[in-house]
């Protein structure tokens, strides 16, 4: 794995930072094995989020089988980027932007799944993925830090992170199949551009990324909830 963090440690709201250890974020586990294995068991991951289109898990397989994990496989419907290209010319933050709000209006049901479960406690400790780990886990982390009250600076820069994971995958795949051809562009940039003008143009289509996430189908009780275990407790007055 190349791209596996914690999403903890942000400021949230009312002052109250991100709790490690509850929310995680990967590319595809499929190939943990080994001293991996140990260490992903270590972390007490109780529930394995798997964005990936059905075709991509029956291509690479799945998290590995463990005792107490629980795997659900939500894929948000969205269109195959290879029908809109990037032009090696044009901007891709604004390219990688478009393709995130065409995913969020039409994946609405899979991303109001996939927050869905990441609310609820009994869950926790969650882990997040799609195949790179940063364009639809991206969102979805985005869209759970900013309910959190994470400044859109802050979540574009986790989100820029994806980054050094894309060249450590670049390089592992140079070395491990110098035939394959090389990943286009938008497979392996995150420009933090990109997931700043995704959340301001998701504001603007929908007042706040509250209310997009209510037209999704998250509930109000969701949202406390997300608040409520993924935030440190206020501190004593």
């Amino acid at each position: 794995m190349f791209n596996f963090r914690d999403v903890g440690g942000y400021p949230g709201h009312d002052a109250r930072t991100v709790r490690w250890g509850r929310l995680y974020r990967s590319d595809s586990p499929h190939r943990i094995d080994g001293t991996d294995r140990e260490a992903f068991a270590a972390l007490g991951i109780r529930t394995v989020i798997d964005l990936r289109r059905p075709t991509e898990v029956d291509r690479d397989g799945r998290v590995p089988d463990l005792d107490g994990l629980a795997y659900r496989h939500v894929h948000p419907e969205h269109a195959d980027w290879a029908l809109s290209r990037h032009e090696p010319d044009s901007s891709l933050a604004r390219y990688l932007a478009d393709r995130y709000a065409d995913l969020a209006e039409t994946g609405t049901a899979g991303l109001a799944e996939a927050v869905g479960l990441i609310a609820d406690s009994a869950n926790a400790p969650v882990l997040v993925h799609c195949v790179a780990g940063k364009d639809r886990t991206g969102i979805v982390c985005a869209l759970t830090l900013s309910v959190l009250g994470v400044d859109d600076d802050r979540i574009a820069e986790d989100y820029a992170l994806s980054s050094e994971a894309s060249q450590r995958f670049s390089a592992w795949l140079a070395a491990s199949m110098p035939d394959a051809e090389a990943p286009p562009a938008p497979f392996l940039g995150s420009p933090a551009e990109a997931m700043s003008l995704f959340l301001a143009e998701l504001r603007q289509r929908h007042g706040s990324i509250e209310d997009y996430l209510r037209h999704a189908g998250v509930t109000d009780a969701q949202l406390a909830a997300l608040r409520d275990h993924l935030l440190e407790p206020p501190a004593p007055r």
